[in-house]
C-alpha cells in the first residue's frame, strides 16, 4: 500500500509523467544500454527498432501507480497483469538483482526528462512506486523459479533437435529433447519456452515460443514461423537463425516452462480463437481437451494470411475428431477476409482463448464484448511489448 504522505504526490503528479511517458522510455532504455551494452541480449532488437518496447516498463509502472490511487485498473485485473509479467520475466531468467539497476535509470530517466519539476517529494514517492511494484514481481517470480526447480545462476538447459518438421509456408516444429537425457519438464497446456538463440555476429538474443503439443512422450515441440519485416521493420533475427541454420542434431538452450494462459478447471465450453501463428498455444489446449475431457463442446476459429500458411491444421483437426462436440471455422485474407466475431457460435457460458496479433485481439474482444461476453471468461496472449502497455493514464478529475 501506498504510503499516506505519498499518495497525494502521485495523484497531482500521475498525469504529467503519463504525458511524457514516451520522452521518459527513451531516455531510460537508451542510457541503461548505452551504459549496458550486454543488456541487448535480454531485449528484442527487432523491437528496439520499431520503437515497440520502450515503453513496455516505463508503462507498467505509471498503471501500478493509477491502481494504487484507485485510477487504475482493479485488483483482480492488475493481479492478472503482475501474474503475466512475472511469467515473462522467469522466462527470460530476470533476476531480482537487476531491478535495482532498473530501478536507477527508470527513475533516473524521469529527473531528465522533467528536470527541476522533479522535487526531493515527489522523487521519493516516485521510488516508493517502483519499489512496491518491484517487490510484488520479485516474490512472485521467485515463487515461480522455485516451482519449476530453477537454477538461478543458469536457468537454461539444453535441448538437442531429434526432428524438424515443415508445418506450413515458413512455418516449421522443433522437436526436443533433453540433452542430458533426463525427462523433459512437465508444463500446462497454452505455456511456452524462450529460446536463448547464439547468432553469428549478433550474440545472443532470446525470444518465447508456445509449446504447441502436449506434455506427453517425453518431448517439447516449438512451432516457429519466420517474421518478415514490414513497413520498414527488419525481419526477425531469431526465427530466421531457427529456419536457416537448426535441424536434426542441433543443440538448443531453452528456458523452462512459463506462462499463464492455461486451461480453467472445470468443462464449460471452449472458444479458441486464434490467428497466425497463434494457433500454437490452441493446438496443445485442443489436443489436452481431447485426451482428458472427450465429451467437452470446443469451437476453434483461426484466421490466417492463406491456406497455405495455416500450421498445425492437421493436428487441429486429429484432436477435434477425438471430440463428441467438435466446431471448426477458419478465414483466409486471400478468401473470405478477416474472423467475423458475429458468425462465431458462442455459448453463454463459454470460456475464451485469444492468441495472435493485437489489433486481430483487440477486434475480436470488441466484438465478444457486443456479444456479451463478459472480460473474465477472455484470457489471451500477447508475445512482445504490448502485453504490458496499460491504458493510458486518466487525467485527474
Amino acid at each position: 500500500m501506498l504510503s499516506a504522505s505519498s499518495a497525494p504526490v502521485i495523484e497531482a503528479t500521475l498525469p504529467v509523467v503519463g504525458e511524457h511517458l514516451e520522452a521518459i522510455s527513451g531516455v531510460f532504455y537508451e542510457t541503461m544500454i548505452g551504459e549496458n551494452p550486454d543488456l541487448l541480449n535480454l531485449f528484442s532488437r527487432s523491437a528496439q527498432a520499431t520503437g515497440e518496447q520502450r515503453s513496455a516498463l516505463s508503462g507498467a509502472v505509471a498503471a501500478y501507480a493509477a491502481h494504487l490511487i484507485g485510477r487504475g485498473p482493479e485488483g483482480v485485473v492488475f493481479e492478472h497483469i503482475v501474474e503475466r509479467i512475472a511469467q515473462r520475466h522467469c522466462a527470460l531468467g530476470i533476476r531480482p538483482e537487476q531491478y535495482t539497476m532498473v530501478g536507477r535509470y527508470l527513475l533516473g530517466a524521469v529527473g531528465t526528462v522533467l528536470g527541476d519539476a522533479v522535487t526531493p517529494q515527489i522523487a521519493a514517492a516516485w521510488d516508493e512506486v517502483y519499489w512496491l511494484f518491484a517487490a510484488r514481481l520479485i516474490g512472485r517470480e521467485a515463487r515461480l523459479y522455485a516451482e519449476a526447480g530453477v537454477d538461478g545462476v543458469n536457468p537454461w538447459r539444453e535441448y538437442v533437435v531429434a526432428h524438424r518438421i515443415a508445418e506450413a509456408h515458413e512455418t516449421v516444429s522443433f522437436v526436443l529433447v533433453p540433452a542430458d537425457g533426463s525427462p523433459a519438464p512437465e508444463f500446462l497446456p497454452g505455456q511456452y519456452v524462450t529460446v536463448a538463440a547464439d547468432l553469428p555476429g549478433n550474440g545472443r538474443q532470446l525470444r518465447q515460443y508456445s509449446l504447441s503439443q502436449t506434455a506427453t512422450g517425453g518431448t517439447l515441440r516449438i512451432t516457429v514461423r519466420r517474421v518478415r519485416g514490414r513497413d520498414g521493420a527488419p525481419d526477425g533475427l531469431v526465427s530466421g537463425f531457427l529456419h536457416d541454420f537448426v535441424g536434426a542434431g542441433h543443440t538448443l538452450r531453452l528456458s523452462q516452462p512459463f506462462g499463464d494462459l492455461t486451461l480453467r478447471p472445470g468443462d464449460a465450453p471452449l472458444l479458441l480463437v486464434s490467428a497466425g501463428v497463434g494457433i500454437t498455444p490452441m493446438a496443445a489446449i485442443l489436443e489436452h481437451v481431447a485426451r482428458t475431457q472427450p465429451t467437452r463442446e470446443v469451437v476453434v476459429a483461426h484466421a490466417d494470411r492463406s491456406r497455405d500458411r495455416h500450421a498445425l491444421r492437421a493436428d487441429m483437426s486429429a484432436s477435434g475428431a477425438r471430440l463428441r462436440n467438435f466446431t471448426s471455422l477458419h478465414w483466409y485474407e486471400n478468401t473470405d477476409g478477416r474472423i467475423d466475431v458475429d458468425q462465431l457460435p458462442v455459448h453463454p457460458e463459454a470460456d475464451v482463448y485469444l492468441c495472435g496479433p493485437v489489433p486481430f485481439m483487440q477486434a475480436v474482444r470488441a466484438g465478444l464484448h457486443l456479444r456479451g461476453v463478459p472480460d473474465e471468461r477472455i484470457r489471451y496472449e500477447v508475445f512482445g511489448s504490448e502485453q504490458w502497455r496499460p491504458a493510458p493514464v486518466p487525467a485527474a478529475a
